[in-house]
């Protein structure tokens, strides 16, 4: 069982809008084991960008690791983001079942 700060996680946070693009950041956080869980939401997003306001469809990903691969995780997610700017937000976890931080432990490297 992980003992608190042991291994740390967090939940990282980026939104899109095209479906290749999620595809393509879900293969690539799950297929190197960055990632334990990855959930997609549909969102609507409301921001400004350049200047203007948009409105936007977007799915949300939550995808769930260790916090120190959380740079490793941001490169993957540039590196297929179609965005010019993605967002790469991270919360840290700081409570969780044992049986689920056990199995993140288990399912990340």
């Amino acid at each position: 069982m992980p003992s608190k700060g042991t291994v740390g996680f967090c939940l990282v946070l980026t939104s899109y809008s095209k479906d290749d693009t999620g595809a393509k950041i879900v293969e690539a956080l799950l297929s190197s084991r960055l990632a334990a869980c990855i959930q997609v939401l549909p969102i609507t997003s409301h921001f400004t960008w350049k200047g203007k306001t948009a409105r936007e469809r977007e799915s949300l990903m939550l995808i769930k690791a260790r916090s120190s691969d959380f740079e490793a995780v941001k490169d993957t997610i540039l590196k297929h983001h179609d965005y010019e700017v993605p967002e790469v937000v991270s919360l840290g976890i700081d409570r969780a079942s044992s049986g689920y931080l056990n199995w993140m432990m288990d399912v990340t490297k």
